[in-house]
Parts: C-alpha cells; sequence; structure tokens
C-alpha cells in the first residue's frame, strides 16, 4: 500500500503489505496499515535544528486532513493469510492519544467470536487519526466506530504492540442481522487501489457474505497454508 501523508518520518516497522510515504522528510513503512510507531529518522538525528524544525513542521500540519491513500487491493484470502488475529466484536468505547507525532484513535472491542488466533476478551484497536489535546488529524481512508457497533474485524498486530485493520477498511465487515449466521457487508473503498500483481489501478467492490461462509473460506485458507 502506498500512503501519502503532509508529513512523515523514516520508520523501521515491518508489517504486511508495502507501504511507503514519500514527502519530504521521507517515510518508509512495510505494511497495508498506517502504523508509524518508531520514529527512527527524527529519534536519531543528532542536530537540535534540524529536529525542533521537523517537530514545528509536524504540528503546523497535524491540524490539516492528509492526501488520499494509495492502498494495495488485498482478497479475501490475502487478509486471512496475513492477520495475525480475527475477531467479531462490539465497540465499546474510545479514547485517542499521541503516539511519537501521530494521534491514534483507541477502541476498545469486546470479542464475542475469534475467528483466527486467540487474543483477550476485550481489544484494543488503534486507528490512525482523531482528536487529542485539542488537535485534529484527518488520516484518508481511516473507519470511524461509534459505541454499539458489531464488526468482523481482520487485525495484525506489529512488534510494538499496537493492534490495526489491515489495509484501513478492507479488513473491516459490519455484522447486520441477528441470529447465528448473520450478514457481513464491506462497503467498496473510496481510495485509490493498486493490483498486487500488475500495479496498476483496480476498482474496489463491495463485499456480501454470510458469517459461515467467512467460516468455510477461513477454514479452507489456512488448511491450504499449512
Amino acid at each position: 500500500m502506498r500512503y501519502f501523508p503532509t508529513v512523515c518520518f523514516r520508520t523501521e516497522t515491518q508489517c504486511p503489505n508495502a507501504v511507503s510515504q514519500v514527502p519530504t522528510p521521507s517515510v518508509k513503512i512495510d505494511a497495508n496499515l498506517f502504523e508509524m510507531n518508531e520514529f527512527y529518522w527524527y529519534r536519531r538525528c543528532t542536530n537540535p535544528a534540524v529536529r525542533h524544525f521537523v517537530l514545528a513542521l509536524v504540528l503546523a500540519f497535524c491540524g490539516l486532513p492528509l492526501q488520499s491513500a494509495t492502498l494495495e487491493r488485498l482478497t479475501l484470502s490475502d487478509m486471512v493469510t496475513k492477520s495475525t488475529l480475527v475477531v467479531r466484536g462490539h465497540v465499546l468505547s474510545s479514547n485517542a492519544a499521541f503516539r511519537g507525532g501521530l494521534i491514534y484513535t483507541h477502541y476498545q472491542v469486546q470479542v464475542t467470536e475469534s475467528l483466527k488466533g486467540h487474543g483477550p476478551a476485550t481489544v484494543d484497536i488503534a486507528v490512525p487519526g482523531g482528536v487529542a489535546n485539542g488537535i485534529r488529524q484527518t488520516i484518508s481512508g481511516a473507519p470511524q466506530f461509534k459505541a454499539g457497533d458489531d464488526y468482523v474485524f481482520f487485525l495484525w498486530t506489529g512488534k510494538s504492540g499496537i493492534t490495526q485493520i489491515i489495509g484501513l477498511t478492507q479488513g473491516l465487515f459490519r455484522v447486520t442481522g441477528n441470529g447465528a449466521n448473520p450478514t457481513l457487508a464491506r462497503h467498496a473503498s473510496h481510495e485509490l487501489m493498486l493490483d498486487a500483481h500488475t500495479h496498476r489501478p483496480v476498482e474496489d467492490e463491495p463485499v456480501n457474505m454470510r458469517l459461515s461462509d467467512l467460516r468455510s473460506t477461513m477454514a479452507n485458507t489456512l488448511g491450504a497454508a499449512k
């Protein structure tokens, strides 16, 4: 995934699917997620004047919306394979805080079913962007939730310990209907998407399926990967 924010730093975070961020100062993130938790360049810069200039530049732009994202299109099988945790859960609450120079909104999600992996009963999911200390950062393509929302989340946890949704909204399916086999729906993303093999633009498509269909797809994908 390629993502182009206004201001960014170099990081050595290792995540699934390439992400690079191009403007000066340059950013390199290996993820189909937006995880900028290792401010590699900033921490290792020994020139105080440069450090202060960069920090001032970040603060000057952090209230502005960032430019549109360019995402690598992920198939359902891609997300099943690359995720470290797949859960169904209800959003309980949220809070936003700075991590380095970026704001993350942390959503506490009560897990009602674990579809892949073994996690805690309540998962903290970090989404880039939000409002903290009176400052707003807007990340194009980043989802927002409210208490009570019911979703299936395809999650990835990096070395930093931050858990995020794979591919922004690609790894997010809203649960509708009651009963043992509700409908899962994902709207088509409005962000620019590139084919993983040809690197050419492709249109995203909405996805609708039953929860039982997802369970079957996941079992087949994970079984074939063994």
